[in-house]
């Protein structure tokens, strides 16, 4: 492996944007205590805030609010790069793309807030189909909103990291782009027929 990596710093907001929009599965990081809390939710970009849901139950609920900080990150694609696909001698590396946020953090009380938060969000979700609406109706949301907390993340600091090659001349940055793009839609299947026998 090529250390220290040689990531591009990507801090054109629109790049990173897209990212938390296609991979909204972020891991949310507090500390308290110098304990680290760290929970997988998917967030919801809204005008420079995240938005999130939170089981009560989770111990990590109590660290999402009262302006705490927090940081979060979101993982995009990433995948092993042999050097035998390159036209030029390189040595083995790995690319991928990350974006780091920190924030600070708010609880939403309000439950109609709540609600309309939980039916934009599987709105979202289920783009482009939306073979599924969320109801404002169903009496299962009903009846679960007491036992689900709202969160918003007021971002104070963004980090794009996308090492993708972009040192490499043009034709082996596709040849990796290329390489990525194949390696995770092989890697998934593979690595999912091996875990769910």
């Amino acid at each position: 492996m090529n250390y220290p990596p040689k990531h591009h710093q990507d801090d054109n907001r629109d790049h990173l944007i897209e990212v938390i929009k296609n991979y909204p599965l972020a891991t949310v990081i507090s500390v308290k205590e110098n304990q680290p809390f760290i929970t997988h939710l998917p967030l919801i970009y809204d005008n420079e805030t995240l938005i999130g849901h939170i089981d009560i139950y989770n111990p990590h609920a109590q660290l999402l609010r009262d302006n705490k900080d927090v940081t979060i990150i979101f993982g995009g694609p990433e995948c092993y790069i042999s050097p035998s696909i390159f036209s030029t001698t390189q040595l083995p590396t790995w690319n991928y793309i990350k974006v780091h946020i920190k924030g600070k953090v708010e609880a939403i009380e309000d439950k109609m807030a709540l609600k309309k938060s939980l039916i934009t969000m599987t709105e979202f979700l289920e783009a482009p189909e939306h073979n599924y609406v969320l109801e404002s109706e169903n009496p299962r949301l009903d009846k679960n909103l007491k036992y689900i907390e709202m969160f918003k993340i007021s971002i104070t600091d963004w980090e794009g990291k996308f090492k993708l090659s972009q040192d490499k001349k043009p034709k082996d940055k596709e040849t990796a782009k290329a390489e990525l793009i194949k390696a995770n839609q092989e890697s998934i299947k593979q690595f999912l027929d091996r875990v769910f026998k």
